[in-house]
């Protein structure tokens, strides 16, 4: 429907436009994913331009159009600067905005989704943890239909164990005698870490991480799983 709307969002990403503007993808709260072009953003006089930063989280009110809607008024709710200044930081969540980006439906409101992103970039400003982002990662996927089955062999319903490798394309473990047939290898301590991750204990799982090694043997696993039921490549993970 034409007119004015309102709504909250964070920025995805952005794209040039012409000489001084730039087409936003935004992530809202209300309306899903919505590509808006912000007129003069790239002016040094620009009204709003500064508050358009990638993984800024803003109020917006936006002209609805038929391809693209038109940004006409912007106020910051979160800038997360400390984020953008940290490159470690950024990069997480640069991968972690992708990968809403490539999940996420144009004008197909998801407030679950909305939640994750919001919370997961707030907790990477003010509390930078490596257990975040494969948090976010597999937190993703089971908002997406893809929670992980680890309390048993997925293919020969064993649950006794022990179980040696994960299989992308049946979501869950697998055992020893079938992990043979194939499924990517995986440390029993990746495993354990996992199970914090999908049984809501990230807080816990941050107070005590497990070694580096196994944080992105986990996070690794959660990019190609994302990486599998989208059939796209998340580009940004190369960098974490």
């Amino acid at each position: 429907m034409p007119g004015l709307y309102r709504d909250q969002g964070v920025v995805l990403r952005t794209v040039k436009l012409g000489e001084a503007d730039r087409i936003i993808t935004f992530l809202t709260q209300d309306n899903g994913k919505v590509r808006a072009v912000a007129k003069g953003v790239r002016k040094s006089g620009s009204r709003f331009g500064a508050r358009l930063e990638q993984t800024s989280h803003v109020v917006l009110q936006c002209y609805r159009g038929r391809d693209l809607d038109v940004v006409t008024q912007v106020e910051t709710i979160e800038a997360h600067r400390r984020l953008r200044e940290n490159y470690t930081s950024l990069t997480h969540a640069v991968s972690m905005l992708e990968a809403i980006d490539q999940v996420a439906q144009e004008r197909e409101p998801c407030v679950e989704l909305y939640r994750l992103l919001t919370g997961a970039l707030r907790t990477l400003t003010e509390t930078p943890s490596p257990v975040i982002t494969p948090g976010f990662f597999w937190k993703l996927l089971s908002l997406e239909g893809f929670h992980p089955h680890i309390g048993g062999c997925v293919r020969c319903s064993n649950v006794d164990g022990p179980f040696v490798a994960f299989d992308l394309a049946d979501g869950g473990v697998l055992c020893e005698t079938c992990g043979r047939l194939g499924g990517r290898r995986i440390s029993q301590e990746a495993l354990d870490f996992m199970g914090q991750l999908v049984g809501g204990e990230l807080h816990k799982a941050m107070v005590a991480p497990p070694s580096i090694d196994v944080v992105y043997e986990v996070e690794r696993l959660g990019v190609a799983a994302l990486e599998y039921q989208s059939d796209r490549r998340i580009r940004s993970a190369a960098l974490l």
